[in-house]
């Protein structure tokens, strides 16, 4: 996925930029509002989210985070110090998909960042309706639910699903075991470990694909997209 990082502090945007590179992120950095919203033409520049500081040099990120709103629907996540209910409200109005809140665990960011990006995909009218996601033989319908490998439906649980899902949406890109259970099951890691390990058992079975989940030893798991 493309990302607009817009951020006027050099090295907090370096060191951002190189933990989303290793997850599959390609960064562009804009230093300034002028910078980010001429980034973002024409109509969102094929970023799949930006990822707004409010504290710039030029412009209110407010303002900003309301221009880019009229050019694009591009998702829209603000980074801020302020964490006062009133600041988050006033954000969320002028159009932002999500809020993070300094400082904030890189983990907690890219859950965020993946799951404003996956919503938006959903409503996305440019899907035609057919959200659906192709992985060589394996067809993951996201509206109805339904999974199918070479034609044939494949009956999963409802975590079963949501679990594929995530991990389809950016296949080759490595999900750590706390985002997954944060996402999936929207509980901490403690406790929920092995069950984690039992439903990408079960998948791993039910698809009758054993190679298509790869667990990434000491970090999480990855999805390895099939030949079609």
């Amino acid at each position: 996925m493309r990302l607009l990082l817009v951020e006027d502090d050099n090295h907090v945007a370096a060191a951002l930029s190189a933990v989303l590179a290793k997850h599959g992120f390609q960064v562009t950095h804009a230093r300034s509002g002028e910078e980010a919203l001429q980034a973002l033409v024409p109509e969102g520049n094929g970023f799949g989210v930006v990822l707004l500081d409010l504290g710039l040099p030029d412009q209110d990120g407010y303002e900003v985070c309301g221009k880019i709103r009229k050019r694009t629907s591009t998702p829209v996540i603000m980074v801020t110090a302020r964490s006062d209910v009133r600041s988050r409200i006033h954000g969320l109005n002028l159009g932002a998909d999500d809020y993070v809140v300094k400082p904030y665990d890189t983990g907690e960011l890219l859950a965020r960042i993946h799951a404003v990006s996956r919503r938006t995909a959903h409503e996305d009218p440019a899907t035609g309706g057919d959200s659906a996601l192709l992985l060589g033989p394996v067809r993951i319908d996201l509206p109805t639910r339904q999974v199918s490998v070479d034609g044939s439906a494949v009956q999963l649980t409802r975590k079963e699903f949501d679990l594929l899902a995530l991990l389809a949406q950016r296949p080759g890109v490595v999900f750590r075991r706390e985002q997954i259970i944060s996402e999936v099951w929207r509980t901490s890691w403690e406790g929920t470990g092995r069950t984690l390990e039992v439903h990408v058992a079960s998948l791993r079975s039910k698809l009758r694909m054993p190679a298509l989940i790869e667990t990434v030893r000491g970090v999480g798991y990855r999805l390895v997209a099939p030949a079609a």
